[in-house]
């Protein structure tokens, strides 16, 4: 059975959110503020975080800072903050999905459940061993899930792999943002365009040498981003 936290200082909307996940046969626990959150989420064997922006004692960006630090589960982070500038600095932080509220509470367990599912099957025990893949430097090892750059380790959170590893190993196709959301986050891109363009940059500062003009992960204006190879 998987186990959630959710870090949400409004106690009808956690416990409404617990209700669903619950039926759904998930484990979860709650936090009503952000220090408790954090203890909870550093200590606690949770394999998805449900997190709040704006919490009492400590806010939630940097409570996904610093659990990002430390851990690769799967991060939602719901707010009411509606402001694109907090959902690209959430997803900068290294949160896996943002939603704004009002949402429905079965949209929230549809995307824990392709969260969850995505992430098992990345951490399974059915990826071959010695995956790498090779190009011009930049070593990716699928196995272990460990990037480097001639030789550096380069630090990546799980989507930031994920997408990362797909266009590699696609090299030369160009692929729309809604293509890669679809793909990497398994599910419709209504709205989320802002969660690619977060990541790429992300990644761009990882691996170019001057992510103003990419030798990696080309822009091709109006349609979306290829591998160059």
């Amino acid at each position: 059975m998987s186990k959630i936290l959710i870090v949400e200082d409004e106690l009808a909307i956690a416990e409404l959110e617990k209700d669903y996940l619950e039926i759904d046969q998930y484990e979860v626990e709650l936090a009503a503020d952000g220090n408790t959150g954090l203890e909870k989420a550093m200590n606690g064997d949770f394999d998805l975080i449900i997190l709040d922006l704006m919490l009492p004692g400590m806010d939630g960006f940097e409570i996904c800072k610093k659990i990002r630090e430390e851990k690769n589960i799967p991060i939602i982070i719901v707010s009411a903050k509606k402001d694109d500038i907090d959902k690209v600095r959430g997803l900068g932080l290294g949160a896996d999905d943002y939603m704004t509220k009002p949402f429905s509470p079965s949209e929230l367990v549809a995307r824990v459940k392709a969260h969850l599912a995505r992430y098992d099957r990345l951490i399974g025990s059915n990826q071959k061993s010695n995956d790498i893949v090779e190009i011009r430097g930049l070593k990716i090892d699928k196995t272990a899930r460990r990037v480097y750059l001639n030789g550096e380790e380069k630090i990546f959170t799980t989507k930031e792999f994920d997408l990362l590893t797909f266009l590699a190993e696609n090299p030369n196709h160009v692929y729309s943002k809604e293509e890669l959301f679809r793909e990497i986050w398994d599910m419709e891109s209504i709205g989320d365009i802002a969660t690619v363009t977060v990541h790429i940059k992300k990644i761009r500062e990882k691996i170019e040498y001057d992510s103003s003009k990419p030798q990696y992960i080309e822009t091709i204006w109006g349609v979306g981003y290829r591998f160059k190879i």
